[in-house]
């Protein structure tokens, strides 16, 4: 049997990925199928996954296993089918592949092709994991979009390495990315902003901020709305832009809501939905049919006052994005908003573009810890824990490698104590030990920059240096997949695999050894091409890659 794929994606200076695989895997069902050997049937899912343990291999698939129950036969007999059917078409990026109980196959890269990819990370550099998958795709990213009435608070901020994360990983695949910010400059809770700053009965914002605020305001002012708008101005340019360059983010877009109001675009959109028949009038307000949108209710458009619900205005932001041209819309938002950004999806996909997707990631709460306690208030700042004072307390680098280590539905107990630790326990200074050691061994070795050539990379042949070897091998990988997923804390977890990986391959191999300097040449560029790919994870996640700790 011939090659079943085109030998191009197994040249061994490419990056193998488990979607080649999948390829491989589906042709050689196909084959068999055509061959008469197997009867008709729909070609199931093709599963290609990391086996836990490397003895089992550097892919795994089982696909025999599906099979077996279209085929009516034995998964070990279908495997080994198979595996006759492509075993050449590997050459060379595998070296071997197995069949095991009760139907896997398992795949074991070449140590020829991982040595290449060693030579290959150093040629490419911060290149590394680049594609053009994306390419030709727009994307806006909103999020933080803390209202401007305060610091900004670690409910909002969680989403902010998320979001810059995403726009890296997307920027990475050759997507064109626009990070936004949502300015909520109007409606109720910039006018009981003024009311807090005049400090008459309909106050609610504290703290020193707002005090700060009331000696500035022009005295003669007492509308609270104009109070509202001129404080939330300050606080937009002076407290939450500031802050969010010090955590690292910069925005593209910073978008006023009053814009939409002062256009018009609030009013056009509930005639845009009058005319779709999806409100009615009940009570004296004006209700959106949200329910045939997924939603548990009916929404208020206009309230009985004629002012515009937050929903309303909503839908015409969207709507605006949607005109703006983008692919797709991912708004990183508290899990208490999942109804409303269901009826939003709904609205974006299937009444307004059918061409615009938009996906919405809901994060959870991030509760902060100091000496086994929870820290609830900053009295300065009169919110719940302000995103300035933990970057005050720990730095950004903690806090954003920390926020990002975990899924967006879960909660987070961020241990400040843990957070300053100069320690393996601490995670983030773990990796970025990693990364300055690494620069460390190639100060020592008067060698910043290895050559770029395979020159003797065939002596890596150790298990700890194949490990290290098969790890990076994944990154491309893992771009992807997160590009796809949007799982930006799978960047943090890698970076601690790779650190683990390479904290064990240099407590038990010599890197610098003048005796033998074939070797020495061989290892250092292979801990120069782990620099280059932890250091370009860490930039994804937004965390500085230091020389020296």
């Amino acid at each position: 049997m011939g090659p079943l794929i085109d030998k191009a994606l197994f040249l061994i200076y490419n990056v193998f990925m488990k979607r080649d695989l999948q390829k491989l895997v589906k042709k050689a069902i196909l084959s068999l199928q055509q061959a008469e050997k197997w009867g008709d049937f729909t070609m199931p899912e093709i599963m290609i996954g990391f086996p836990k343990d490397e003895k089992f291999g550097d892919y795994s698939t089982n696909a025999a296993l599906v099979l077996a129950k279209e085929l009516k036969k034995s998964p070990m007999e279908i495997a080994n089918s198979l595996k006759l059917g492509f075993f050449k078409s590997l050459k060379p990026s595998f070296e071997r592949v197995e069949v095991v109980a009760p139907g896997y196959i398992n795949f074991y890269l070449s140590k020829k092709y991982l040595q290449n990819q060693v030579a290959e990370i150093n040629k490419l550099g911060e290149k590394f994991g680049d594609s053009d998958s994306g390419k030709g795709k727009k994307i806006n990213i909103e999020f933080i979009s803390s209202n401007p009435t305060g610091p900004i608070h670690l409910g909002n901020a969680r989403g902010g390495p998320i979001g810059d994360a995403l726009g890296n990983i997307f920027e990475k695949v050759g997507c064109s990315v626009e990070r936004e910010y949502y300015v909520n400059d109007f409606g109720n809770q910039v006018e009981i902003l003024g009311h807090s700053i005049l400090k008459d009965s309909e106050a609610q914002y504290k703290g020193d901020y707002v005090e700060e605020l009331a000696e500035r305001m022009d005295k003669k002012t007492k509308n609270p709305m104009a109070v509202g708008n001129w404080a939330a101005g300050i606080i937009v340019e002076e407290f939450i832009k500031p802050v969010c360059e010090k955590f690292g983010i910069i925005f593209n877009s910073w978008f006023s809501e009053k814009s939409l109001h002062d256009s018009g675009a609030v009013d056009e959109i509930i005639e845009f939905l009058k005319n779709k028949k999806l409100t009615y009038k009940k009570d004296g307000a004006v209700w959106l049919r949200s329910t045939q949108f997924g939603d548990d209710k009916d929404r208020v458009l206009i309230k009985t006052d004629g002012k515009k619900t937050y929903i309303a205005v909503d839908l015409a932001y969207h709507k605006n994005k949607i005109e703006r041209g983008y692919d797709k819309l991912i708004n990183i938002q508290g899990a208490d908003h999942h109804k409303e950004a269901e009826v939003i999806r709904y609205f974006v996909e299937k009444i307004v573009s059918s061409k615009t997707s938009l996906h919405s990631l809901l994060t959870q709460f991030v509760r902060v810890m100091k000496n086994g306690e929870e820290v609830k208030m900053s009295k300065r700042k009169g919110v719940y824990f302000a995103l300035d004072d933990l970057i005050e307390e720990v730095g950004k680098d903690a806090v954003r490698f920390i926020f990002s280590s975990y899924a967006s539905t879960s909660h987070i107990n961020f241990d400040i104590e843990l957070a300053k630790e100069s320690s393996e326990k601490n995670p983030v200074y773990y990796v970025q030990y990693a990364h300055a050691r690494i620069c460390s061994i190639l100060r020592k070795a008067k060698n910043p920059k290895p050559e770029t050539q395979n020159l003797k990379l065939d002596l890596l042949i150790h298990p700890k240096e194949l490990s290290l070897m098969k790890e990076m091998n994944r990154f491309p990988e893992l771009v992807e997949e997160i590009a796809e997923s949007y799982e930006v804390h799978k960047l943090s977890h890698y970076s601690i695999k790779l650190a683990d990986k390479f904290h064990s391959f240099y407590n038990d191999l010599k890197v610098i050894d003048e005796s033998n300097l074939e070797m020495t040449e061989a290892r250092l560029n292979l801990v120069n091409a782990v620099r280059i790919v932890l250091a370009e994870t860490l930039k994804l996640i937004g965390v500085a890659a230091p020389n020296k700790m």
